[in-house]
């Protein structure tokens, strides 16, 4: 039998914010899904780094070289958390919104006046609003595939629909989140390759919750954040080796003439680099295995069933409340552990504050998921996500003060 992973007391040790207390409450983070708290671990490795290590890249001195190793480290750590095929595979960036937007203008230059990209309403608009952009500049087309507000889906046959001959690329998010549906990206991958078209996944709320499987989905790009799986703020992003080597991205001359460097604009925080790959050790520290990728899949297996658990509580419990509605798939769906939810008579700032006040932090407005919000007719969304850390006790003191706020 395969051992268990940590408990969660065990885990909560682990990150030193949780101790912070605010009007006499201890702290309870609901707002991972805007950015998850960080392990002790990891602080230190930036420490590290910036204190014993701190160069810039490929000179002959000692600090440089070891620089240089950290940052091949950490592209082997992240490869191992995609399920990325090498790690000269994975490009780092500022954040997951500036990559696409390179990337998009990269493409964009390939492709002629009448070309088609299609995007979806359920996404961040960090997976629409980029490719918008490109297609202003180069006269393109852009279909947008909509989602029924009842039930948080993509209508998949609309999706269907959208792909043609002039189709380019599909901008797809693996997670929303804005109401934590779970998308079936493979079977979208395969029908834009059937339909000759490239791939661009949005993976930044789907990797903290669901392990990447960038070689299963099959995907052209998968772009995702440390920041939303306990690391510092980075952005990551896998491609397909051959599309790296090719893309003509806009960079200072001279260049290195392969991926994954060519990808990548100026000197990069390497703290944050290390960082990420530090994020990815904690969390196979969490499992077993002989690989860390297998140390990695029982972590997320076991961590799955906790949030589930926690989230089937919180849904039910939410949804007997008569002055709360509830949006996105039900429990039982395929969904990440994040709940979105909306107080009658009350709009999202004024019950985040409210919930802040008894030591709940917990996110609201539109998470630039602004189409989402639209559809829903609401002014904004308070959210609750659950993480590694969260405990039993915290979603019976957030189901409690929602309860008061009758």
């Amino acid at each position: 039998m395969q051992p268990h992973v940590a408990t969660t007391h065990a885990i909560r040790s682990r990150f030193p914010a949780l101790v912070r207390r605010h009007n006499g409450y201890v702290v309870a983070y609901f707002d991972g899904p805007g950015g998850t708290q960080v392990p002790r671990a990891v602080g230190e490795a930036l420490t590290d780094y910036l204190y014993h290590h701190n160069a810039n890249t490929h000179w002959a001195f000692p600090t440089s070289g070891e620089t240089d190793a950290a940052l091949l480290d950490a592209r082997r750590a992240l490869a191992d958390f995609l399920n990325a095929p090498a790690p000269d595979t994975i490009v780092f960036g500022a954040n997951m919104t500036s990559l696409t937007f390179h990337i998009a203008r990269a493409l964009g230059r390939e492709w002629a006046a009448g070309d088609e990209v299609v995007v979806t309403e359920l996404d961040h608009h960090a997976n629409i609003d980029p490719w918008r952009d490109v297609a202003r500049e180069r006269n393109l087309t852009v279909r947008t595939v909509p989602f029924d507000a009842r039930t948080g889906q993509l209508d998949t046959d609309a999706y269907a629909r959208a792909l043609g001959s002039r189709t380019r690329l599909v901008a797809i998010g693996a997670a929303s989140n804005a109401l934590g549906t779970v998308t079936d990206v493979r079977r979208m991958v395969a029908l834009a390759k059937a339909a000759g078209a490239l791939s661009f996944v949005d993976g930044v709320h789907y990797a903290p919750h669901v392990l990447p499987n960038v070689q299963a989905l099959d995907c052209d790009f998968f772009a995702c954040s440390p920041y939303k799986f306990y690391g510092p703020h980075a952005g990551v992003l896998y491609g397909r080796r051959q599309l790296l080597d090719t893309l003509k991205v806009s960079r200072l001359a001279p260049a290195p003439g392969q991926a994954p460097e060519r990808i990548e604009t100026g000197t990069l925080s390497h703290e944050a680099i290390v960082g990420s790959a530090t994020a990815v050790e904690f969390l196979a520290s969490l499992g077993s295995g002989a690989s860390r990728r297998q140390r990695l899949r029982h972590t997320f297996e076991a961590l799955h069933k906790r949030a589930s658990a926690q989230t089937q509580r919180l849904w039910h419990a939410l949804d007997a409340m008569p002055h709360i509605t509830l949006y996105g798939p039900g429990p039982d769906e395929a969904r990440t552990p994040t709940v979105s939810f909306s107080v009658r008579g009350l709009d999202s700032a004024t019950v985040s504050a409210r919930l802040a006040a008894k030591g709940l932090f917990l996110s609201h407005g539109d998470f630039y998921a602004q189409t989402v919000i639209r559809r829903l007719g609401v002014e904004g969304l308070v959210r609750a996500g659950c993480a590694c850390y969260t405990a039993d006790s915290e979603i019976g003191r957030l189901i409690r003060a929602l309860d008061a706020l009758r």
